[in-house]
C-alpha cells in the first residue's frame, strides 16, 4: 500500500487551535500515515517573536495529546537558513521515493497567495496540495487568482484520490470554521497580560500555560 505523509507547515508562533483543528480535519480525511509538522525559518528573521526551541516545544505540548500521527519536522530549522516550500517538498521527495503520497496542507488564506511562492507551480510535481476553508476566505474558482483556479480546476480529486497518487492532485476540505490567526493571538497575550482568559479559547491549555511560564509575547 502506498505511504501518504500529510505536511503541515507554518510559523506557529504560537501554535494554536486552528492549526489543530486543520491537522486534525485532513488526518480524518486522508488517514495518513504521518503528519509532519514542520515550523518554518521564515525568510524575515525578525517577524518571529519566539525562539525555535520555544516553538517546537509548543508544538510537542500541542500535539502531545490529539491521538494523531504527529512527527514535529524540524528539517528547516535544522537547515539553518531560510528556505523556500519547494526545496522542503523536493528534499522529502528524495527522502520517501517517487510512490509516496505527500499532501502539502494550507488554509484557504494561503491559497490566495500561491501565485506568489517560489517557483509555486512546481509544488505539483512535487506534492498534492490539501486546502481547507476559513471564514472570509471561499474556495470557489472565480474569488482565486486566475493562475491558481487555472492550475487548479483539472487537479480536483476526493480524498481517497489524493491518498493513493503521489503528487498533481488538490483536496479540497468545506468544513473547517475555525477562525484563529497567531497575530490575533500574540496581540491578545499582549492586552490580557497574566489573565490570559480569553486566550484559552484560542490556544490550546498547556501551550498558553508554557507561554505564561516562559513569558513570551509580552512585548
Amino acid at each position: 500500500m502506498t505511504a501518504c505523509i500529510a505536511l503541515l507547515g507554518g510559523s506557529f508562533d504560537p501554535v494554536h487551535h486552528g492549526h489543530v483543528a486543520l491537522a486534525r480535519l485532513f488526518c480524518a480525511l486522508l488517514h495518513p500515515d504521518a503528519l509532519h509538522v514542520l515550523p518554518a525559518k521564515p525568510w524575515q528573521k525578525s517577524s518571529l517573536r519566539a525562539s525555535d526551541e520555544a516553538r517546537v516545544a509548543m508544538l510537542e505540548l500541542a500535539f502531545r495529546d490529539s491521538g494523531l500521527p504527529v512527527v514535529i519536522d524540524q528539517r528547516e530549522i535544522m537547515r539553518g537558513t531560510p528556505t523556500y516550500t519547494v526545496e522542503t517538498l523536493r528534499g522529502l521527495r528524495d527522502e520517501l521515493g517517487p510512490d509516496a503520497s505527500i499532501v502539502f496542507l494550507m488554509g484557504a488564506d494561503q491559497l490566495q497567495n500561491l501565485d506568489s511562492w517560489r517557483d509555486w507551480q512546481q509544488l505539483f510535481a512535487l506534492a498534492n496540495i490539501g486546502v481547507a476553508a476559513r471564514p472570509g476566505y471561499t474556495l470557489e474558482q472565480e474569488a482565486l487568482p486566475p493562475a491558481v483556479a487555472k492550475e487548479m480546476a483539472p487537479r480536483l480529486a476526493s480524498p481517497e484520490q489524493v491518498r493513493t497518487t503521489p503528487a498533481g492532485l488538490v483536496c479540497l476540505a468545506h468544513t473547517l470554521a475555525v477562525d484563529i490567526s497567531a497575530t490575533q493571538v500574540r496581540a491578545l497575550l499582549r492586552a490580557e497580560g497574566d489573565s490570559c482568559t480569553d486566550a484559552n479559547s484560542l490556544v490550546p491549555p498547556v501551550v498558553l500555560d508554557y507561554i505564561q511560564q516562559h513569558h513570551l509575547y509580552k512585548n
